[in-house]
């Protein structure tokens, strides 16, 4: 057990607030490597480029689309890979694994929720993510989804927690916001939320007790 995990929170609190990739969502970081391969390019290429900040800050602010990310990460590898047609069919193929829900984090939403307690769904995310909510059945497991792209704020930026505290009409300070990146969680806290840095199931022990369950 963590030694987070170990204290015993700060407060109870009315709503939780739940990161989606790498908490609610989970993906082989390496599945573009066959296609990367093939191009003679190293493992982790595409992510590598499309996760540049000044690239990746942009489509999470909303200020450009899906899309337009996709073709910049094409126009990128084009030098690379015999052109912008072939890089553009390459970054497509990388984009085919949609990774998968984990189940028991879902369990634990419905567990919440069952209580009384409203859950949100926090996410730095892009334009199509309405297609992905839909894509696993997730709009009826959230009573709110905030999505960044929507907003046109990301996450570590303290507006980005108030505003997901306003659409789940509940105070910062009786929040309680997961996520897998120590940097959200701490900028969370700053915000004047309780956050809990997710580590896996192990950790629900600790949540349940926080919101009081």
């Amino acid at each position: 057990m963590t030694t987070q995990a170990m204290r015993a929170p700060r407060q109870r609190a009315d709503a939780l607030l739940i990161d989606f990739d790498g908490v609610v969502y989970r993906r082989d970081p390496s599945a573009s490597t066959a296609v990367e391969d093939r191009h003679g390019l190293p493992p982790g290429t595409v992510n590598d480029i499309g996760a540049q900040w000044g690239r990746l800050r942009q489509v999470l602010a909303g200020e450009v689309s899906r899309a337009e990310w996709l073709e910049g990460i094409a126009h990128a590898l084009a030098d690379r890979v015999g052109g912008l047609e072939p890089a553009r069919a390459l970054v497509a193929e990388a984009q085919q694994h949609h990774g998968e829900i984990v189940s028991e984090v879902l369990e634990f939403v419905d567990e919440v929720r069952a209580a009384g307690k409203r859950v949100g769904l926090a996410a730095n995310a892009m334009d199509d993510f309405g297609e992905v909510v839909a894509r696993y059945g997730l709009a009826d497991r959230f009573d709110v989804i905030v999505n960044s792209s929507v907003i046109g704020v990301h996450k570590p930026a303290k507006e980005f927690f108030l505003a997901a505290c306003r659409a789940i009409e509940t105070p910062p300070n009786r929040c309680l916001f997961v996520d897998d990146d120590d940097r959200d969680v701490r900028a969370a806290r700053a915000a004047g939320l309780s956050g809990y840095r997710y580590n896996g199931p192990e950790d629900f022990p600790y949540l349940r007790a926080a919101l009081g369950l």
